[in-house]
């Protein structure tokens, strides 16, 4: 095969691949590739359909490939670099579409794992989301102290539902626990209860996790139990 019928053999082959449609030497000349006649391209692609690259389908109609053809292009006439621009940007654009997917399942597993260790509610930030994600709201209806005060316990929904992310982003939070008890965190609805915050950042993208419970809750415990919840999105 000389050069010539080589790139025939791969201009009918692109084609084909693109349009699954029998190729004709009218739709080669208007890709502009050829620079001969009609009549030098049909015979051109008539000895190629005699060495068994090409076949015809119907009398009328244009050419397909062969799997000779076919194993011929990939053997001697594949050019990756011409399709690796759009490979690699639509393979970058599914990766870091699997990553986000990723970090939020973990952010999503490391606050449930936190919501049953502790009796009150645990909470992340959701990394790519303008979200917080929460459990454990079943945990602390059964403290006394919400038990008693039904108000209470529709003013942490409340928060939880609308407000918490606004509270998040107006207090100090980084890789130590910090504790907000009562009026400190200027929220009406909790003020009897207490927020308790760290960071945490996956792949550069900083987060939040915490506990929110009544005051009386056991500080000691949920410090550990926060930190240990929170090092399992910081060992990533």
């Amino acid at each position: 095969m000389d050069s010539r019928q080589g790139k025939l053999l791969v201009a009918i082959i692109d084609q084909f691949i693109e349009t699954a449609l029998p190729v004709g030497s009218k739709s080669l000349l208007e890709a502009g590739e050829f620079c001969c006649s009609s009549a030098t391209l049909r015979s051109e692609m008539a000895r190629l359909e005699d060495e068994g690259f090409l076949e015809q389908p119907h009398v009328s109609a244009g050419r397909v490939p062969t799997a000779l053809g076919y194993r011929m292009y990939v053997r001697e006439y594949l050019e990756p670099t011409k399709s690796e621009v759009a490979v690699r940007k639509r393979f970058g654009t599914l990766k870091e579409q699997y990553f986000k997917r990723k970090d939020q399942e973990r952010v999503y597993e490391a606050v449930s794992l936190l919501a049953h260790m502790i009796p009150n509610v645990a909470f992340a930030t959701v990394p790519h989301k303008s979200q917080v994600y929460y459990m454990g709201l079943s945990n602390i209806m059964r403290q006394p102290e919400f038990q008693g005060d039904p108000h209470l316990v529709s003013g942490v929904a409340e928060v939880l539902e609308d407000h918490l992310h606004s509270l998040l982003s107006r207090i100090v939070i980084d890789e130590r626990v910090r504790y907000y008890i009562g009026d400190e965190h200027l929220l009406p609805q909790i003020q009897s209860c207490s927020v308790m915050v760290t960071q945490y950042t996956v792949r550069g993208e900083k987060g939040v996790m915490g506990i929110l419970g009544p005051m009386r809750m056991d500080y000691a415990y949920n410090t550990v139990a926060l930190d240990l919840a929170a090092d399992l999105l910081r060992s990533h």
